[in-house]
């Protein structure tokens, strides 16, 4: 297994470290899950560049490094819906499962009938890299509002703050489900040909 299949297979193994993290109440957790996620997202990151740059490009690792990504948000939406962390929780995660397993299905149809390994495409990794920006603005909300409560500030200054990320955290994450539904819809259109075939 070369380098970037071994980062992609490291984000996978921190996805259920993460999930655990987010949802044990303990001090400071939203800060370790936090980091955790950074860290995993840095693979995401790393992986690709460093396939491509020395030529290790493979088939399982177009076919693992979505499914990698698609693991680590999901567990953040599912956390958030334990959580209660942004407004609609339910419905974002809803609709993010829907998409994963309608793109999971067509690129395991694509795989057996037309040994064909559909990569991410653009609005694939847009899609993405806004929900990992979301996820990590959500967490960091989170844990700044705890750290004001452990400093005692006033109720008012605290439910001020409280409401604003808030609102902030579920516009961001609506937005990446509005995302996921875009690139969701573009990759039926571009792939339509495996959903349309008989045998």
């Amino acid at each position: 297994m070369n380098l970037p299949n071994k980062l992609t297979v490291l984000r996978i193994i921190l996805t259920p470290i993460f999930m655990l993290t987010l949802v044990w109440n303990f001090p400071f957790h939203y800060l370790v899950s936090l980091l955790i996620f950074i860290g995993a997202s840095l693979t995401d990151l790393l992986d690709g560049k460093i396939a491509r740059k020395r030529g290790l490009v493979t088939d399982f690792g177009k076919f693992l490094d979505p499914l990698a990504d698609k693991m680590l948000t999901t567990a953040a939406f599912l956390g958030f819906i334990a959580l209660d962390i942004g407004y609609g929780a339910v419905w974002i995660a809803f609709i993010v499962l829907l998409r994963e397993f309608m793109v999971s299905s067509i690129r395991l149809i694509a795989s057996t009938s037309g040994g064909k390994v559909i990569a991410a495409n653009i609005w694939g990794k847009l899609k993405t890299v806004f929900q990992m920006v979301a996820i990590i603005f959500a967490l960091t909300a989170k844990q700044f509002t705890e750290i004001l409560a452990m400093l005692s500030v006033k109720a008012e200054i605290l439910n001020a703050f409280s409401s604003v990320l808030g609102v902030a955290t579920s516009v961001l994450l609506w937005i990446s489900a509005i995302l996921c539904v875009i690139s969701g819809v573009i990759y039926l259109i571009d792939n339509k040909d495996f959903v349309s075939q008989t045998k």
